[in-house]
């Protein structure tokens, strides 16, 4: 199996003085789709931040795509996160920018300049997320599902190791939130480490990963799908 992505050892997280995990083990790889589960307020956003530098790593070993994250420095933060594709329930697409502008601010803030690559850079990762023909539209002319496509276009502009999505199915209907997770599932597959936090448990069944629950301030694997299902 290829070197780890994430390595987390005995690591301890705070939010606002309190512990909301500790002792979290995790090693997470390359092709592998990681579910986080569990109530609201049990820690598994807390967990997500900590990958992209949110969030502090109280104690322990932390490491993502080599970064130390109990040392990394502030002027580090922003390299390190755009080598990171992260996916928020929210959007926060630009409302005053069409979809190709949107992605093209994106390419442009990360260091693009060839207007030929950055085109065909935009119309590949649309035609990916099967939203090839609405690059002309804004935001607010699109549906939630749309959007959300968009998103996870914008996320996987720089071809990022690690994909993090946090409830990306939350504010969508049963059918679309489905078609976002078979999107996340064919980047795992196409060898990108993907990371979703969901309270749809649904979803686990049709696409498969790792499952890891939050509870009790603890981090645990959990196998087999009536367990997951029962527990929650």
């Amino acid at each position: 199996m290829e070197e780890a992505l994430i390595k987390y050892k005995n690591v301890e997280i705070h939010q606002q003085e309190l512990c909301v995990l500790s002792g979290v083990d995790l090693e997470l790889h390359p092709g592998e789709l990681a579910y986080l589960i569990g109530k609201v307020g049990s820690g598994k956003t807390s967990l997500l931040k900590t990958f992209y530098a949110e969030l502090d790593v109280e104690s322990g070993q932390a490491e993502v795509l080599g970064y130390d994250m109990r040392r990394i420095k502030r002027r580090h933060i922003p390299e390190l996160r755009r080598k990171l594709g992260i996916i928020f329930q929210d959007f926060q697409l630009l409302i005053d920018r069409t979809v190709y502008e949107n992605l093209e601010f994106v390419l442009r803030a990360t260091g693009w300049k060839d207007k030929h690559a950055i085109r065909e850079r935009i119309t590949g990762v649309l035609a990916q997320v099967g939203m090839e023909h609405k690059g002309y539209k804004f935001p607010h002319e699109l549906s939630g599902g749309e959007q959300q496509r968009v998103v996870i276009a914008r996320a996987v502009l720089n071809s990022p190791r690690i994909i993090l999505a946090d409830e990306p199915t939350g504010n969508l209907d049963a059918e679309t939130g489905h078609d976002i997770i078979s999107l996340l599932a064919d980047l795992s597959r196409a060898g990108s480490l993907v990371v979703v936090t969901t309270h749809n448990l649904h979803l686990l069944k049709e696409f498969p990963g790792r499952v890891f629950r939050c509870a009790e301030h603890q981090l645990a694997e959990v196998d087999g799908e009536m367990d997951i299902i029962r527990k929650e």
